[in-house]
């Protein structure tokens, strides 16, 4: 299926979007240091009924560099300043770890945007201080070695798989560190302080979420243990929370098939419901 590049001006720059479909629109954004290719697999499949619209967040991907840090606020203005430019009223949504966050709070801001939500592998708390900790040092190892390069790619792994993954899915591990090499420095250290170290605490926040919400997290995951997701999803009301075996932080690309009938069967529940 034929897809389309679109280069879209936003709050925080211009974002690079992937279009790819027919249908009610299907917003997706991935994690930190990754681009709309986590959405591949989530892309073939949903294209066949749905809009897919694939985001190269701020700073990422073929998406202008940033030149300053930025809000979650922000970030969900950017959702609407793309569906604004592709004249779409409402979304359904889906985001991985930053993405979660993102989505969170837009469907927490912009109500009437927002037809669902699945928030995966994300957060709804603010980051402690062991984790500001690992990734203050982080961006001193990024700033050094000018990228994401050896040794600091085992942080990458470690952050976003899990023990499965890198003993049995190696074009996943392959993908990963691929993506993660290509992004400008300076742009991740910008993300990187906006999503870990200056993240703020959104469960007040996702209590006033109404759309029908799916949170997904990975057994496996070491960013975001099970504990956490389940904090988020108590924090939304009605929240459906699924924890997926034998996936981490990236799971959309660890089991494509397992988290599209996931979505699948979520968002066919929410039309039947309508």
């Amino acid at each position: 299926m034929d897809s389309t590049d679109l280069y879209i001006p936003t709050r925080l720059g211009t974002l690079h979007v992937v279009t790819t479909g027919h249908g009610d629109p299907l917003v997706l954004w991935p994690s930190l240091l990754m681009d709309a290719g986590l959405w591949d697999a989530q892309v073939a499949h949903f294209a066949e009924n749905y809009l897919t619209i694939a985001v190269d967040p701020p700073g990422h991907g073929k998406s202008s560099p940033l030149t300053r840090g930025f809000t979650f606020d922000e970030c969900a203005g950017c959702v609407v300043d793309i569906l604004d430019h592709l004249e779409l009223e409402r979304t359904h949504f889906i985001g991985n770890s930053w993405g979660a966050m993102i989505g969170g709070t837009l469907a927490a801001e912009f109500p009437d945007r927002v037809r669902s939500a699945v928030l995966m592998n994300g957060t709804a708390s603010p980051a402690p201080t062991r984790q500001k900790l690992e990734y203050a040092a982080l961006l001193v190892i990024v700033r050094i070695l000018r990228g994401i390069r050896p040794p600091l790619t085992r942080s990458v792994v470690s952050a976003f798989l899990g023990p499965t993954t890198e003993s049995t899915r190696p074009d996943v591990l392959r993908r990963v560190l691929e993506t993660s090499r290509r992004n400008d420095p300076k742009s991740v250290a910008h993300a990187v302080r906006s999503v870990v170290s200056e993240r703020p605490d959104q469960r007040d926040r996702f209590a006033t979420i109404t759309c029908p919400t799916l949170v997904v997290g990975g057994r496996e995951d070491r960013t975001f243990p099970v504990p956490e997701l389940e904090t988020m999803a108590r924090s939304i009301p009605g929240a459906e929370l699924v924890i997926i075996e034998d996936a981490a932080h990236l799971a959309a690309a660890e089991v494509p098939d397992t988290v599209n009938q996931l979505v699948q069967t979520f968002l066919t529940n929410r039309a039947e419901a309508r």
